[in-house]
C-alpha cells in the first residue's frame, strides 16, 4: 500500500515554515512589492531556518531531506510573496542542483557548505538573446588554454544574478557538434572577466532580481568543469528536470493561498442580499480551483517521490511543470474574477499573485517546450 503521510520531521519543518511565512514574510509583502527588495532580516532568518540548504545533503551542511521534503517546504514558500519565494527557489533549485548532482567530491566540498548556509548564493546561466527555448543555440564560447577555459559571450534574464556568488554556466566548447559541443562550468562571481550587466525591470516577481551577465575573456580554471566536456546540454536538461518538481510545489502553494483567500472572500462579500458564495457560478469557480489544486498536489508529490527513487523523470518533470504553471494561471484568473474590482487593485495580494503567475508559463522552459518534451518522450516508444 502507498503511504501518503509525510514523515514527522518533514511535517514539523513544514509547520515551522508556515509559521515563519505567516508571521514574518507575509506582513512585509507590500513592502517587498513597493521597494523591490527582500528585507535583509528576512534573508538572515531564512538562512537560520535552513531554507537555503533544502537541496544539499547532510554531509555538506544541508538538511538532507530529499525531494519530497524539499517539495513540502516549497509548497509553504509558494503561499507568500513570489519574489521572495523565487530568491530561495532559484538558489535551492537550478542554482545548486547541478553541483549537488554532477559535481565531483572536490567541487562539492568547496562550494556546498557555504551554499547550504546561504553565505554563497547560486544561480543558473543558460539563457541568451538567441538561446531561450532553442536552448542549444548558444553563442557563449569556452576555449581551453592550458589549465583554464576562456569564456566569451553573454547571458540574460538570470535569476539571482545580482546576489549570486556561484553560477552554473553553459558554454560552447565545440561548435561543430551542436548540442554535444556544449559544456557546463562552475563560475565564481569574482573570476576575472566576469561582468554583471543591468537589472531587468519586470512585470512581477518584485524583490527577485534578474540581470544580464557578460564574459569578457573570463578565465575559468579547468577544475571548475562540471562533468565532462560536451555533456553540458545533457547536464542542463537534468538540472532543469530535477528542479521542476520544486517549482510545481511553489505554484501549488500559491494556488492553495488563492483558493483560501477566494473562499473567505466569497463568504464575506454580500451582493443581492446574500454572500456571493451562494451564487452557483462562484461555487463552480471554487470547485474548479480546488479540483485543479488537488490534481497538482498529487502529481507534484509523485514526481518528487520518483526523483528520490532516482528514476528517470524527464517526461514527468515536464508534465508537472506544465500542469503547475497552467493551473496557477487558471486559479489566479478565477481568484481575480471572484474578488471583482478588489482583485484588480494593487493594495490587495490577488493582483500580485495574478502578475507573478504569468512568468511561470515562460521561465525554466515555456509551456510549449514542456509539451514538446512530453511528446518526444512519448515518441521514443516508436523510434
Amino acid at each position: 500500500m502507498m503511504n501518503f503521510e509525510l514523515p514527522k520531521d518533514i511535517q514539523d519543518l513544514k509547520l515551522g515554515v508556515r509559521d515563519f511565512i505567516d508571521n514574518e514574510v507575509d506582513p512585509r509583502s507590500m513592502e517587498i512589492e513597493e521597494t523591490d527588495q527582500i528585507p535583509q532580516e528576512i534573508i538572515e532568518q531564512s538562512k537560520e531556518m535552513g531554507l537555503f540548504a533544502l537541496s544539499i545533503p547532510e554531509e555538506y551542511g544541508g538538511l538532507g531531506i530529499g525531494m519530497i521534503g524539499k517539495v513540502a517546504v516549497s509548497e509553504e514558500l509558494g503561499r507568500t510573496h513570489n519574489g521572495y519565494t523565487t530568491v530561495i527557489g532559484g538558489h535551492v533549485g537550478i542554482g545548486s542542483v547541478g553541483i549537488v548532482e554532477l559535481g565531483n567530491e572536490e567541487q562539492k566540498r568547496k562550494y556546498l557548505p557555504d551554499m547550504a548556509t546561504g553565505e554563497r548564493i547560486g544561480a543558473f546561466a543558460l539563457t541568451e538573446p538567441s538561446a531561450g527555448s532553442h536552448a542549444y543555440n548558444l553563442k557563449t564560447t569556452a576555449v581551453k588554454k592550458g589549465d583554464k577555459y576562456i569564456l566569451n559571450g553573454s547571458k540574460h534574464y538570470i535569476t539571482n544574478a545580482l546576489i549570486a556568488d556561484v553560477f552554473t554556466v553553459m558554454a560552447v566548447t565545440d561548435p561543430s557538434k551542436g548540442p554535444k559541443g556544449i559544456t557546463s562550468f562552475i563560475v565564481d562571481k569574482n573570476t576575472p572577466g566576469f561582468v554583471l550587466g543591468k537589472k531587468e525591470k519586470k512585470m512581477g516577481l518584485h524583490g527577485s532580481h534578474s540581470a544580464e551577465i557578460f564574459f569578457e575573456d573570463c578565465e575559468v580554471p579547468a577544475e571548475n568543469l562540471l562533468g565532462a566536456e560536451g555533456q553540458g546540454y545533457t547536464n542542463a536538461l537534468k538540472i532543469l528536470a530535477n528542479g521542476r518538481a520544486g517549482m510545481a510545489a511553489r505554484n501549488l502553494g500559491s494556488c492553495d493561498k488563492l483558493l483560501e483567500m477566494s473562499l473567505d472572500f466569497a463568504h464575506m462579500r454580500i451582493q443581492f442580499g446574500k454572500p456571493i458564495f451562494e451564487q452557483q457560478i462562484i461555487q463552480h469557480y471554487l470547485a474548479e480551483m480546488a479540483m485543479e489544486t488537488e490534481a497538482l498536489r498529487s502529481m507534484t508529490y509523485r514526481v518528487a517521490w520518483m526523483v528520490d527513487q532516482k528514476m528517470n523523470v524527464i517526461k514527468e518533470a515536464a508534465m508537472v511543470k506544465l500542469l503547475g504553471s497552467e493551473t496557477y494561471n487558471r486559479v489566479a484568473d478565477k481568484a481575480v474574477q471572484i474578488h471583482g474590482g478588489i482583485g484588480y487593485i494593487s493594495e490587495y495580494p490577488i493582483e500580485r499573485f495574478y502578475r507573478d503567475a504569468r512568468i511561470t508559463r515562460i521561465y525554466e522552459g515555456t509551456s510549449e517546450i514542456q509539451k514538446n518534451i512530453i511528446a518526444a518522450q512519448l515518441h521514443k516508444k516508436y523510434a
